[in-house]
């Protein structure tokens, strides 16, 4: 042994804490609590507002067509002539008209709907499988387009009531009083606030502002749960080998192919839902007692056709839109799995 005093030094403690986290990190402002269903929330939302954005003038556009009456000649007819007509009556701002309450709305919609599928997914998950079957994701995608609606069903209601009211204004534009330069002066319409209160004071309270709620029901819940079902099937057809997820464009054609699939099954649910939003409204010439008399009422005077009114422009408009939602979702959950 060496006859060599052994000197002892001093080593600092390194501390096995975790560095803090940062402020933009969930676990800054929740700790290490799970918040998947946050995240689903917040990328379902900024879906649901991209995608609804981008489709405003042809959301308007399919509104007009359904709730308008048979044989009206000088009224809304066809995609570029009612286009034409909107641009030259009411300029830009008419495409986007009612798209501010169409957002208000579409936003907890879409966070609902998604957020709440997500949810089901993981609670109808088999053990030690990684996906549902068919009949499991159906009733996923059923359950969140019912949570959705009952969510923010009083919003859509008041969405259709402003874009019909604007549409009435303009197409009596010829008896509106003139300016100094001889230009038509437009009555302010009443806003998102002003109309709810309009129909909940005057029309039956709460229950007014559910009114079509069961054609709505019978409508979202198979449309919501086939555009799910179809998407994640042709997901993983467009998916290429080896890969885990298709490109963005892929996404997009995914989703476009999903919604017009599942909108062509689930139109007319679409346009009774219209037709009793606004069957109280002193504007419209039809009035119906319940959804089955409605139905009744549409098929003797316009015929099967009738319940598909607006069917093509809402391609144009389900196409994109749908595309959009997913694609966005989808990108905007992958951005948050490192928040």
């Amino acid at each position: 042994m060496s006859g060599k005093p052994r000197v002892l030094v001093d080593r600092p403690e390194v501390s096995s804490a975790p560095a803090p986290a940062p402020k933009w990190s969930s676990r800054y402002w929740f700790g290490n609590s799970d918040v998947t269903w946050l995240k689903h929330l917040i990328a379902g939302g900024v879906s649901g507002a991209v995608s609804r954005t981008v489709v405003s003038p042809l959301e308007r556009m399919k509104i007009l067509f359904q709730v308008q009456s048979k044989g009206v000649g000088s009224s809304y007819n066809g995609i570029i002539g009612t286009l034409a007509k909107i641009w030259r009556e009411e300029g830009m701002s008419g495409y986007m008209r009612g798209n501010g309450t169409n957002v208000v709305r579409i936003v907890p919609y879409s966070a609902v709907q998604f957020a709440t599928y997500e949810h089901l997914k993981q609670l109808l998950m088999e053990e030690g499988k990684s996906e549902l079957d068919t009949k499991r994701r159906l009733i996923a995608g059923a359950g969140a387009g019912m949570a959705s609606v009952a969510a923010t069903y009083p919003l859509d209601i008041v969405r259709t009531r402003i874009s019909v009211q604007s549409a009435h204004v303009l197409a009596n534009i010829s008896s509106l009083p003139k300016d100094a330069r001889g230009r038509p002066i437009i009555p302010k319409l009443p806003g998102i606030a002003e109309t709810f209160a309009h129909i909940f004071k005057t029309e039956g309270g709460f229950r007014a502002t559910y009114r079509g709620f069961g054609a709505t029901l019978a409508g979202v819940a198979p449309y919501i749960a086939l555009n799910f079902q179809c998407y994640e099937v042709l997901r993983k057809f467009f998916t290429p080998p080896g890969e885990t997820a298709p490109s963005g464009t892929r996404k997009l054609v995914c989703g476009a192919l999903a919604g017009c699939c599942a909108q062509t099954i689930t139109y007319p649910f679409d346009v009774l839902r219209r037709r009793m939003q606004v069957t109280t409204m002193s504007e419209i010439n039809y009035k119906y007692s319940s959804t089955f008399d409605a139905v009744k009422q549409m098929v003797r005077s316009e015929g099967i056709l009738g319940l598909y009114r607006g069917l093509v422009p809402n391609y144009l408009k389900v196409a994109p839109a749908i595309g959009v939602s997913f694609w966005s979702y989808e990108l905007a959950k992958d951005l948050l799995k490192h928040w």
